[in-house]
């Protein structure tokens, strides 16, 4: 379940952060003050209250349900419900971890992107080089840096996912979205077990360094 949300968390927002990041960097002259504001703005929300809002946005008559049956698409709806379906709970979780993260993602890409020597991109034009081959060639190499970061401070948020998790699903259905962090919580303070939940914790703790030890190895390395 973890690594499902590292995909959510980390992955695709890294993905797509690298795709806004390099568009807005490249087209959008005014008004970039604004987008990065809005792409910032789950952020400066407290994880519980997003979990408790998507929770909502989830529900039969939330919508998100409400909105497929104005178009005729009800019958994509689960009988159980987008989060008592086990099979859709935790990408229902990854999708709310996916908007969390890609502001955070894009609004650090975009810091990193507009301080590339612009020389960078004029060579790569003269050589006859379009948009993907730029962002291939210049963009993509120039924030090495700024990748591993990110995909180190959102793999972390992945395996230490806890409140977003428990307030829209708890573990469930059928323990479809119980992550270590849910685990431990249960078998310390719901099952009196805490050195169990001790044990838990420290080995959580020494996966999250041992992912950022292989993360940080991406860090490109200063010239002395």
């Amino acid at each position: 379940h973890s690594l499902g949300l590292i995909v959510f968390y980390a992955v695709l927002p890294t993905v797509v952060g690298l795709i806004v990041a390099a568009f807005l960097a490249r087209s959008v002259r005014r008004g970039l003050t604004i987008y990065r504001t809005l792409l910032f703005l789950p952020q400066a929300i407290a994880t519980v209250v997003s979990g408790v809002a998507w929770k909502w946005i989830y529900v039969d008559s939330g919508p998100l349900s409400s909105a497929l049956r104005a178009v005729g698409l009800g019958g994509l709806i689960p009988e159980a419900g987008w989060l008592g379906e086990p099979s859709l709970a935790l990408m229902g979780i990854g999708l709310v971890g996916s908007w969390i993260m890609l502001g955070l993602c894009t609004v650090l890409f975009l810091a990193g992107a507009q301080s590339i020597p612009t020389s960078l991109y004029d060579a790569a034009r003269v050589d006859g080089a379009g948009p993907v081959r730029e962002f291939l060639a210049v963009t993509l190499p120039s924030l090495r840096g700024e990748i591993a970061f990110a995909l180190a401070i959102t793999t972390i948020a992945a395996l230490r996912a806890f409140d977003l998790v428990y307030v829209m699903t708890g573990g469930g259905p059928d323990n479809a979205t119980k992550v270590p962090a849910v685990y431990l919580y249960q078998r310390a303070f719901q099952q009196g077990e805490v050195g169990a939940a001790c044990a838990v914790a420290v080995v959580l703790t020494l996966i999250i360094f041992a992912v950022t030890a292989l993360i940080a190895r991406l860090q490109p390395r200063r010239e002395t």
